[in-house]
């Protein structure tokens, strides 16, 4: 039990902390994911079951799964959609015309999510692992979810049922709208049914603009198999982007281990060629 409340207290604090300063800084996603094969057949099944639906992923085939260690019996099994094969690309069936439609926006591919989110600031794992474990109950919006990397974003929060309910607390230090040297802070709680209660108070002397976050999970364990899981995910999503990584880097020591020893034989034979030229 105390471990527990050590885990929601240290929960609470970090996601305070990440969400601190100027925009909204990334949580780090855990590398290792990227070379563990459990970690990406299950970020494949959750990818499966929860993102196809509306997210293609058309620069990938179901067949490449195969180097994930999955047979193809269980990729036609608990994998593939139906109508389609395993040599198949990852499409959807919703047109792009008709996802514009319906949602105002089509769903973007997410064969290269990873890369495409990617910036000069952060690395896209890293944006994907803290903008999935985000969302947050918002009976305001239109949808019932908001999320505080993406705000008023359009799409709901698909794996709600996984990471289980809780109540987040948002504040805002911002400068005043009538006297810039003025400090507004503004703190607004969700509870679990996306309820909120705003406080909004004038700061005195100094402090540092931004925002901060903190999550106060209904159910500890449930939260933290939620954040392995979406480890999972984004190691897939990875993945996805480059699937013959480990080989090209692999090959990549293996071209720079014959440039140093060509390097060396050409040295040694540069030597030899002019020792007696003088």
């Amino acid at each position: 039990m105390k471990k527990l409340w050590a885990f929601s207290l240290l929960l609470m604090v970090k996601v305070g902390l990440a969400a601190g300063g100027a925009g909204v800084p990334l949580d780090h996603w855990d590398r290792s994911k990227a070379n563990d094969l459990a970690a990406l057949q299950n970020g494949a099944k959750l990818f499966a079951n929860y993102c196809i639906g509306c997210h293609a992923a058309g620069s990938m085939r179901w067949n490449r799964l195969r180097d994930l260690g999955l047979t193809q019996e269980q990729i036609e099994t608990y994998l593939l959609p139906p109508g389609q094969r395993v040599g198949d690309l990852m499409t959807i069936a919703m047109a792009p015309a008709d996802a514009q439609r319906w949602l105002n926006k089509a769903p973007p591919d997410l064969s290269v999510i990873t890369r495409a989110r990617t910036s000069f600031d952060y690395a896209g794992v890293d944006y994907l692992y803290t903008f999935l474990r985000a969302y947050y109950r918002d009976s305001a919006s239109a949808t019932g979810w908001n999320n505080w990397v993406f705000p008023n974003i359009g799409m709901p929060h698909v794996l709600w049922q996984r990471q289980g309910p809780r109540e987040v607390t948002i504040a805002r230090v911002e400068h005043g709208a009538e006297d810039a040297k003025t400090l507004v802070r503004t703190q607004t709680v969700y509870d679990a049914q996306g309820h909120a209660q705003t406080h909004q108070e004038t700061l005195s002397g100094r402090a540092a603009t931004g925002m901060r976050v903190s999550v106060k999970p209904a159910d500890v364990k449930q939260a933290r198999q939620f954040d392995e899981e979406v480890g999972d995910l984004v190691a897939y999503l990875h993945y996805m982007t480059e699937p013959v990584r480990s080989q090209r880097q692999r090959w990549g020591i293996w071209v720079l281990l014959f440039i140093g020893v060509f390097a060396i034989l050409a040295w040694r034979l540069n030597t030899l060629y002019w020792k007696d030229i003088k």
